[in-house]
C-alpha cells in the first residue's frame, strides 16, 4: 500500500498540472536565449529589485532569485484543480533575477516556478517550486506537500492598531499553539484551532483564558506555512525511511515552506485535518490571521512569532532545494545537505539573497501583520551578520520590537546574541531550578543541585544571570527569558509527576483524569518553581498549560501505531490530538495553581521591583546550615519586599522579619496583590514553599 502511496505522492508532487498552453515554447522557439556564463561567483550577485509577485503600471510582476539556474518558467492555471496551464519564459538580468509580466492585475492566479539546472536535461521533468516570497499559498495535502503560489493584493483595515510598545522587562510570554488553545472540545469555540476561534468572544479557551490568566504577550509556535505531512510510516520516501513518525504529521510547525505567507490550515473549516484535499486555495489565512493580531492588540496582549530560518521543510519538492540548492543552503564536499539543525538542511543564511530574504520577512510582518516581536529556532545557526542585520533594521520600524532566540544549535552562546541586543532562553534558570530531566537530573525545587548550580547561582538568577555573576550569560537582565517549561521536553507538571516517583516515565496511564489532578507535594513543587520564575529578574515566559500542571498523556485509543501509547509525551511535535489540545476541565480541576499563576502575574505586573530594581537593591539573607534555602529584600519606587524560599522536603524555615510593620502577599498557599495577614518579628516558612512579604 505505501509503495503506491509514495509513487500517488510523487507524482502529485512533480506532475501536478495537466495540458500546457506554451505562451512561449522554450524547446522550439526560434528565439533561443543565449547561454548563460557566470562571471562571478555565486555571492557576488545581488539585487535589490522587489521579488516574489506584485502589480505594477497595469501589469502583474513575477521576479525570482537564482544565480545556478540554466533557464526559468513561470506556470500558471486559474485553479488548483484546473488541467490546463500557462507556460511562461522568464528573463534574467545580470544580478541573476529572473522576470517575466503579464497584462492586468491577475489577483488570485495560482503559480510556481520550473527552474532548470546545469545537470538537467529537460525542465518539464522538474517539480514544480513555490515563490519563496509568495504572500499566499494553496497546499494539496498529501506526502511532499505540493505547492501553488497565489498572487494576492487586498487591503485590510486596520484602524488605529499600532504595536504593542512594552519594555522586554515588563513582557510574560504565553508559548502557545495557535490550534492547540481551540481545538479541544472543552474550550466552547464554534471555530476550533483557528486564527478566529482563537479571538472568539464568550467561550471558555482562547483569548477569554488568556485574558483571564493576565499574560500580556502570546507567542506563536510556528504560523508560518509548513509542511504539515512528513513521510508514510514504516516505509521509505525522499531518501529516508520513517522509523519514528508512525502519525505521519508535524503539528508544531518547524518545517516552514514559506516565510511571508500565514499557515492556512488555521484558517480552514474542518474541525480535523483532512487529506488529498487543497488547503489555502483563497487566501483567506492573510486577513484571519491579521485579525486575531488586531483583537489581540485591542486587549493590549502583544504577538511574537516563533520563527524558522536555519531550515527549510525537509519533506516536499519545490521549494528553495530545488530553485537553487547551491545558493541557499549549506553543503558538504560532496554537494550535499548539512543538517547541524537535525531537520535534514541548513539554509545558508550568509548568502547575500537570503539574508536579504530573511530580514524582508521580518519587516513585512512587521508592517504588514503588526506583529510585535520574535522567538528564532536555533538561533545559533544564523550567522552574526544577519543577526546584526535583522534588530538594527527591524528597530528602525518599532524601537521595541522583541527578539529572542534559542542560544544553541551549531554552537552555544547567548553572551553573544546579548552583546548584539537579543534575548536569549535562559535555559541556565530552566536546569538549576527545575532540572534536567525527571529520572535523575532534579534542580533546586526537590532540594537538589543539578550539575554546577549552587546557592551562588540561584541567586545570580534572581538578578538576571547577568554576566557581571559567575558563570553569567547576559549584559543586561531583559535579555534573560526566564522559563521552567516550553514546548520541547516534559511539561513542568509531567516533569514533577516523574520526578517525584508519582508516575514511571514508561507507565501507562490507565487513568486520564486521575494523572492530571494534583497531589500536594505535585502542587507545592509547582507553586515553588512558579514563584521563583515570577520573581526573577528579565523577561518571563510559561507555556501554555504550565499554569495548571498540564499533563502529556497519549491517547490510547486509536489505531496508530506507538508503543508509547498511553505514557507522558515528551516530543508531541507530531501529533494533532488531545496529547497537545489544552483540556479548560483540567484547568479547572487545578484551578489552585492556576489562580495561583495568575495571583503571580499580577504582583509582578503591579510591583515593578520584581523588573526594574537595581542590583544593588537585591539583599540576599543566607541561613545557617540550610544548603537551598535563602532570602532576599528588594527595594524598587519606594516599595520594599522580603522574598524568602525553603526547598526544603521536611522541615519549616524560621525566618526573622526584618524590623517594621509587613503585609502577606504570597505564602504556598495564595498569591496576589491583595493582603492575606499582617506580619511582624518572626514567621514560619512551611516545607517547599516560599513568601513574598511587602513593607507597610
Amino acid at each position: 500500500m505505501y509503495k503506491t502511496i509514495i509513487l500517488i505522492a510523487l507524482f502529485i508532487a512533480t506532475n501536478l498540472f495537466g495540458d500546457a498552453v506554451y505562451i512561449t515554447d522554450y524547446t522550439k522557439s526560434a528565439r533561443v536565449q543565449e547561454p548563460i556564463v557566470k562571471t562571478k561567483s555565486q555571492d557576488d550577485y545581488y539585487s535589490e529589485k522587489r521579488l516574489g509577485s506584485f502589480f505594477e503600471d497595469g501589469k502583474t510582476v513575477f521576479r525570482l532569485f537564482t544565480p545556478n539556474a540554466k533557464k526559468v518558467v513561470l506556470i500558471t492555471k486559474q485553479s488548483p484543480e484546473s488541467k490546463d496551464e500557462k507556460v511562461y519564459e522568464m528573463t534574467r538580468d545580470s544580478d541573476a533575477v529572473w522576470e517575466v509580466k503579464l497584462d492586468g492585475i491577475q489577483n488570485g492566479l495560482y503559480y510556481g516556478y520550473k527552474v532548470l539546472h546545469k545537470d538537467d536535461k529537460n525542465i518539464d521533468d522538474n517539480p514544480l517550486c513555490v515563490d519563496p516570497y509568495a504572500r499566499a499559498v494553496a497546499t494539496f495535502n498529501t506526502f511532499m506537500n505540493p505547492r501553488l503560489s497565489v498572487v494576492y493584493d487586498e487591503n485590510f483595515d486596520w484602524g488605529d492598531d499600532e504595536w504593542i510598545q512594552r519594555d522586554w522587562r515588563d513582557i510574560v510570554v504565553y508559548e502557545m499553539h495557535v490550534r492547540d488553545m481551540t481545538a479541544h472540545p472543552s474550550s466552547g469555540s464554534s471555530k476550533p484551532g483557528t486564527y478566529a476561534g482563537l479571538v472568539e468572544s464568550g467561550q471558555r479557551g482562547g483569548i477569554e483564558y488568556i485574558k483571564k490568566l493576565g499574560v500580556n504577550t502570546v507567542e506563536l509556535l510556528p504560523a508560518h506555512e509548513f509542511g504539515n505531512m512528513e513521510i508514510p510510516f514504516e516505509d521509505s520516501l525522499a531518501g529516508r525511511f520513517n522509523t519514528w513518525n508512525p502519525y505521519e504529521r508535524n503539528h508544531w510547525g518547524y518545517m516552514t515552506s514559506n516565510f511571508f505567507a500565514p499557515a492556512a490550515y488555521y484558517a480552514e473549516d474542518w474541525k480535523d485535518f483532512k487529506r488529498d484535499v487543497w488547503m489555502g486555495r483563497d487566501g483567506k489565512a492573510i486577513n484571519e490571521f491579521k485579525k486575531m493580531v488586531k483583537a489581540f492588540h485591542q486587549e493590549g496582549i502583544g504577538v511574537m512569532m516563533d520563527v524558522v530560518y536555519n531550515h527549510l521543510s525537509e519533506y516536499e519538492l519545490g521549494n528553495l532545494k530545488e530553485i537553487d540548492l547551491e545558493y541557499y543552503f549549506r553543503l558538504d564536499e560532496k554537494g550535499n545537505c548539512l543538517a547541524v539543525s537535525g531537520c535534514g538542511n541548513d539554509i545558508r543564511t550568509e548568502a547575500p539573497m537570503m539574508r536579504r530574504l530573511i530580514v524582508e520577512s521580518i519587516l513585512f510582518w512587521m508592517e504588514e501583520y503588526h506583529v510585535d516581536g520574535f522567538r528564532f529556532d536555533l538561533g545559533k545557526l544564523i550567522d552574526w551578520q544577519t543577526i546584526e542585520a535583522i534588530i538594527h533594521e527591524a528597530k528602525k520600524i518599532n524601537p521595541n520590537v522583541v527578539f529572542v532566540c534559542e542560544p544553541w544549535g551549531g554552537g552555544y552562546d547567548p553572551a553573544g546574541f546579548s552583546l548584539r541586543g537579543w534575548g536569549a532562553w535562559n535555559d541556565q534558570i530552566r536546569n538549576g531550578i527545575k532540572g534536567e530531566n525527571p529520572n535523575n537530573g532534579h534542580g533546586w525545587i526537590f532540594g537538589k543541585w543539578y550539575g554546577n548550580n549552587n546557592l551562588n547561582r540561584i541567586k545570580s538568577y534572581v538578578n538576571g544571570t547577568l554576566v557581571r555573576d559567575s558563570l553569567g550569560l547576559f549584559q543586561k537582565k531583559e535579555h534573560a527569558v526566564n522559563y521552567l517549561e516550553s514546548h520541547d521536553g516534559f511539561t513542568l507538571g509531567d516533569f514533577i509527576r516523574i520526578g517525584t516517583g508519582d508516575v514511571k516515565s514508561d507507565e501507562i496511564i490507565k487513568d486520564v483524569e486521575k494523572n492530571a489532578e494534583l497531589n500536594d507535594y505535585q502542587l507545592k513543587l509547582n507553586k515553588l518553581g512558579a514563584l521563583f520564575l515570577f520573581t526573577s529578574q528579565g523577561m518571563t515566559m510559561i507555556h501554555s498549560g504550565q499554569e495548571f500542571a498540564r499533563s502529556k498523556v497519549l491517547p490510547i485509543d486509536n489505531d496508530i501505531k506507538d508503543e508509547h501509547k498511553g505514557m507522558l509525551d515528551h516530543n508531541s511535535y507530531n501529533k494533532d490530538n488531545e496529547v497537545n489540545y489544552i483540556n479548560f476541565d483540567h484547568a479547572e480541576k487545578n484551578s489552585d495553581l492556576f489562580n495561583y499563576y495568575a495571583g503571580l502575574i499580577d504582583l509582578r505586573e503591579k510591583y515593578s521591583a520584581f523588573r526594574h530594581a537595581k542590583y544593588e537593591a537585591v539583599k540576599f539573607i543566607d541561613f545557617a546550615d540550610e544548603e537551598f534555602a535563602f532570602a532576599y529584600t528588594v527595594e524598587h519606587n519606594g516599595d520594599t519586599f522580603y522574598v524568602a524560599f525553603n526547598p526544603e522536603t521536611d522541615k519549616s524555615l524560621p525566618l526573622a522579619i526584618p524590623e517594621g510593620n509587613w503585609e502577606l502577599l504570597v505564602n504556598g498557599d495564595n498569591a496576589g496583590i491583595e493582603s492575606i495577614k499582617d506580619v511582624a518579628g518572626k514567621y514560619e516558612l512551611t516545607p517547599v514553599s516560599g513568601v513574598v512579604l511587602k513593607k507597610k
